[in-house]
């Protein structure tokens, strides 16, 4: 497949200053390093992006997501690498980029328009498709500055999609607008996918990146920590969420100076009811055995499990737990076997994970495992997703 985005070595780097005036960045302009600080927010970075394909740019807050995005489109230049383009490419990039506040809406859409080459008569030809797709005929003549951010995010992409571009570059923005428009432009979105059209997407809505991407990268402090599959890209940003919420709580009971007791998840197994105990591939309303160790340090009363049911993308499907279920766990202590068994799992054809919580008496969450263990069912070939039911087709 032919490449329509390189990016080579790319690093950025901004200057975060400590100086908390001009007075303060003046008196010590000069004099020594201590009163900035350099933040590299992209580093080492080399992607290739294919034609036709939709890539999904993921990461917690402050991972570089938005700073690639904006290399792509040219609108920061790299202190080191370089990326280069093939096509025409389209940015929605920021709430208002592009746009001047005192001039109308009508006005904005050929001055957008030309920033992204589009020649003036090409804008004619566009004009109305743009204000119908916005839905904001009624203000196309008032200036933008009154607009409100949905209205913002509503015309600027009209105009993205309507300059006929090769390579479509997508934030956040599209969270700003109401439903009917969002629907509106992931309808569009599929439509780019259907014409071979590259989209290059950051969005922290997991479920987006595996519904409409091919391929998902995974930032981390400016570095690409995973690159691949929407599954294998979700599961490793999941896992970093995890260490980094384990690691903060740990943080805070070591500032609390409280003892916490040491209880925790040694192991957790499946066991199907034909028997498997591993590559466990259930058969649609089977059965799953759920066992588990748990270890404790000191003596532990009112403990609660919960465990749950969830996709390769991670999102529940069910969820049960003691307290759900009317069951005590009784006091823990050393170490503590137990299990659940889920009776009959009416699942689809797909892989599926069991994820694990241990909590005490009062809520707080001692051990939560997200991926405790995998299994799979297999299917027939009569449906499609997460939920499988007998169905019939009659003609009357």
């Amino acid at each position: 497949m032919t490449t329509v985005v390189e990016i080579e070595n790319l690093s950025k780097r901004f200057v975060i200053r400590k100086e908390k005036s001009l007075k303060e960045r003046v008196v010590n302009f000069g004099r020594s390093q201590k009163f900035k600080e350099d933040f590299w927010a992209l580093r080492d970075v080399d992607v290739a992006i294919e034609a036709g394909t939709t890539v999904g740019l993921i990461g917690p807050n402050g991972s570089g997501k938005s700073t690639l995005l904006k290399m792509i489109g040219g609108i920061l230049q790299p202190d080191q690498g370089s990326v280069r383009i093939r096509g025409r490419l389209a940015a929605l990039l920021e709430l208002g980029a592009g746009f001047h506040p005192d001039l109308t809406g009508r006005e904005n859409v050929y001055l957008n328009a030309s920033i992204l080459g589009i020649s003036r008569e090409q804008t004619d030809k566009y004009f109305d498709a743009i204000v119908e797709f916005s839905g904001i005929e009624k203000f196309i003549d008032t200036q933008v500055k009154f607009y409100s951010s949905g209205m913002y995010v509503r015309l600027a992409f009209a105009v993205a999609v309507h300059v006929d571009p090769d390579i479509l570059l997508v934030d956040e923005v599209l969270a700003v607008g109401d439903e009917p428009f969002q629907r509106k432009c992931l309808e569009r979105i599929r439509q780019f996918q259907a014409e071979g059209r590259t989209i290059v997407l950051v969005t922290h809505s997991l479920e987006q990146v595996a519904e409409f991407c091919d391929r998902a990268i995974v930032l981390e402090h400016g570095r690409v920590i995973e690159d691949g599959s929407p599954r294998d890209a979700l599961r490793a940003l999941r896992a970093d969420f995890e260490e980094t919420r384990v690691a903060e709580q740990e943080r805070k009971a070591a500032a609390s100076g409280v003892e916490q007791p040491v209880a925790r998840f040694a192991g957790i197994s499946l066991r199907s009811e034909s028997g498997q105990t591993s590559e466990i591939t259930l058969s649609p309303g089977e059965g799953l055995h759920v066992a588990m160790e748990i270890t404790s340090d000191r003596l532990l009363e009112g403990a609660v499990i919960e465990i749950g049911v969830t996709t390769s993308m991670g999102t529940t499907l069910y969820m049960t737990s003691t307290t759900m279920l009317d069951r005590e766990l009784g006091p823990l202590k050393d170490v503590t076997r137990c299990a659940f068994y889920l009776h009959s799992l009416h699942l689809g054809p797909d892989e599926y994970a069991v994820r694990a919580t241990l909590r005490d008496g009062a809520g707080t969450e001692l051990h939560h495992v997200p991926v405790a263990a995998t299994f799979s069912v297999s299917g027939d070939g009569q449906s499609l997703g997460p939920v499988r039911t007998p169905a019939d087709f009659v003609i009357n």
